[in-house]
């Protein structure tokens, strides 16, 4: 299983001869390497409906006849933009042919903002767990430090966590070090960081604050392999 990082929180599987794209903001995304044209996932994930994490959802759907996994108000919308999509909701697990996606909880907001100023309410904001090849990667997705981390950590051992340390927004570099304590996953991946003045951090430092020395920095179209 190939693991990359691609600028601010999207991330890419490949498993299985299968591209699976996680929050792929890429237009407007200044700290991404990606570009929409030469993108081509089989299946895309998100993980809440901030402009920023939809991104470029609906074009890389239709162009590659991509699957959508989301939360169940934010696919519905998706649905109606013409995308193929599979709704999900916190808690619920499902085994598809590519691998099985869980969604969490995660602690911020959800909504879609269109070039008309409408705020579209898109349901919870979740984090995600994929496991495929006896392997389990988790997206935290934009959240604040919660602490039954712990019992995600515990129900799921954890491979790789990509964890958000903007603060501002999410969680800051002290909380996200603890939610790895809290996690124990064997190896810690800072996302979320960097791409707006808001959220300037020094993922070095967090990296240090890891108990378990057990990060891994991720410069965007930098992958590691697990």
């Amino acid at each position: 299983m190939k693991l990359s990082y691609h600028g601010h929180s999207v991330v890419q599987i490949q498993t299985n001869g299968k591209k699976i794209l996680i929050d792929p903001f890429i237009n407007g995304n200044q700290l991404t390497d990606l570009k929409v044209a030469e993108t081509r996932p089989d299946v895309i994930i998100l993980s809440h409906g901030h402009n920023d994490h939809v991104g470029d959802t609906v074009e890389l759907a239709k162009k590659n006849n991509a699957l959508v996994v989301a939360n169940h108000e934010l696919s519905t919308y998706l649905s109606w933009q013409g995308v193929n999509t599979h709704g999900m909701h916190i808690g619920g697990a499902h085994q598809f042919e590519f691998g099985k996606v869980k969604l969490t909880q995660a602690f911020h907001g959800s909504s879609y903002t269109t070039e008309n100023n409408e705020i579209i309410y898109c349901g919870m904001p979740a984090g995600i767990l994929f496991m495929n090849e006896g392997k389990t990667i988790y997206h935290a997705g934009d959240t604040a430090l919660f602490s039954d981390m712990k019992l995600i950590g515990e129900r799921h051992p954890i491979n790789v966590a990509f964890l958000p340390i903007g603060d501002n927004f999410t969680m800051g570099p002290e909380d996200a070090a603890y939610a790895a304590k809290l996690l124990k996953a064997k190896t810690v991946v800072p996302i979320h960081f960097n791409t707006f003045p808001p959220i300037k951090q020094d993922p070095f430092k967090f990296i240090e604050l890891l108990e378990d020395k057990n990060g891994k920095l991720l410069q965007p179209g930098e992958a590691i392999e697990i």
